[in-house]
C-alpha cells in the first residue's frame, strides 16, 4: 500500500471542505427560498382580502351614496351624473 503525501492529503482535505461548505450554502440558499415562497404565499392571500374588504366598502358606500367618486383629499362625494 502507498501512501500520500502530505500535501496531497491536504489538498484532497481542502477541497472536501470547500464542497461541504458549497453545500451547506446551497441549504442555506433553498431554506431562504421556501421562507420566501411562504411569505409570498402569505402575502398573496392577504391581497385577496383586502380586495375583498375594498368590494364589501365599495357596495356598502354605494348603497349609502348611491354610484359616485369620492375624494380622499376632501372627503367629498360626488354623485355619477
Amino acid at each position: 500500500m502507498t501512501k500520500l503525501q502530505s500535501e496531497e492529503i491536504k489538498k484532497v482535505n481542502d477541497l472536501k471542505n470547500k464542497f461541504n461548505e458549497t453545500v451547506q450554502a446551497l441549504g442555506s440558499i433553498e431554506l431562504q427560498l421556501l421562507n420566501i415562497n411562504l411569505k409570498k404565499e402569505q402575502l398573496k392571500m392577504e391581497a385577496v382580502e383586502i380586495q375583498k374588504e375594498e368590494i364589501d366598502l365599495t357596495k356598502e358606500l354605494e348603497e349609502k351614496y348611491g354610484s359616485g367618486t369620492i375624494s380622499l383629499e376632501t372627503g367629498e362625494f360626488s354623485p355619477t351624473k
